[in-house]
């Protein structure tokens, strides 16, 4: 599944890409994709005419705000692709489900295999409403917005912080973390405490950090957590920098259609057996949570 690191390659791409771009058809071929709404007519009604004015990213989630107000929300899920092609005559990929034609030209396709993700709009609320009018930030650099993007759509409030773009100090972290009684890896997947992070990187900061898997949160020692918070920063900044992860199955792609790069520089993830980078001692594989779980016995404890 793409993570925030894979997810934030595709919001500086499409930042590029698409803002200023106005929306001439969209045109949707499985329903499922668009599930929020009542109807694939429901879904294109709010989309078709409109202008992308930014691009944002919460967690897994992208956000392309329109001219309306209302905002384009993106969840890849499992298997899903973003791809931005300059020529509508480019063959489609098979499971291409949902098809953002440009007025100016060329299309951006929403192509998923397995249909977990999902594409809806968030209708923004009316002007005489007593609810804040919002905005989605239009930069280009990761990073200090992600209070401001989980309000603008409410169907994103059930997510804990992010951790790009919610900066914090490191005893805020400590006490988020006290206030659960988790192991970590658990934890750091759980998308309602930290926003973004799946299995794959979930590892890599733990190994990072030194910290084995399956220690509580509330216990750890006030040099661990600044050691935890210090990692997962600089893991998934690095990652971004990396252009994302791209597995064996090539399921991410970037809005070009190429694979990213981290995948070479993964400490722990998908290496059972290998021998680990720092110590030498072979990393291990455990399940958890029914979900394959990397580590070095010797480096993390």
């Amino acid at each position: 599944m793409p993570e925030l690191p894979e997810v934030e390659t595709l919001r500086q791409d499409l930042a590029k890409e698409v803002v200023g771009r106005k929306i001439r058809a969209v045109s949707v071929a499985n329903g499922r994709s668009v599930r929020r709404h009542q109807s694939a007519k429901h879904f294109r009604a709010p989309l078709e005419g409109r202008t992308i004015r930014s691009i944002g990213r919460f967690g897994k989630y992208l956000l392309m705000g329109l001219d309306s107000k209302d905002i384009l929300v993106v969840h890849l899920g499992m298997s899903g692709q973003l791809l931005r092609v300059k020529s509508v005559k480019e063959p489609k990929p098979k499971h291409t489900h949902v098809v953002i034609t440009f007025t100016q030209g060329g299309e951006l396709r929403y192509v998923d295999p397995r249909t977990f993700g999902e594409m809806f709009v968030s209708i923004a609320p009316p002007k005489d409403s007593a609810l804040p009018q919002r905005v989605i930030p239009a930069s280009n650099t990761p990073g200090g917005e992600g209070a401001a993007l989980r309000k603008s759509v409410p169907e994103l409030e059930h997510l804990g912080f992010d951790p790009i773009e919610d900066m914090m100090s490191w005893d805020k972290f400590a006490v988020l973390l006290r206030k659960h009684h988790a192991g970590l890896k658990a934890l750091l997947m759980d998308q309602s405490f930290a926003a973004g992070i799946g299995n794959l990187y979930s590892d890599e900061i733990l190994f990072a950090a030194g910290l084995r898997y399956d220690r509580y949160s509330d216990g750890l020692s006030a040099i661990e957590t600044r050691r935890l918070y210090r990692s997962m920063v600089e893991t998934l900044a690095e990652a971004i920098k990396h252009r994302g992860s791209t597995l064996a199955d090539e399921q991410y792609r970037d809005l070009f259609g190429e694979v990213g790069d981290y995948q070479g520089s993964h400490q722990v993830y998908d290496r059972e057996g290998e021998p680990c980078r720092r110590c030498r001692n072979p990393i291990q594989r455990v399940k958890v949570g029914g979900r394959s779980t990397y580590f070095c016995e010797h480096c993390q404890i």
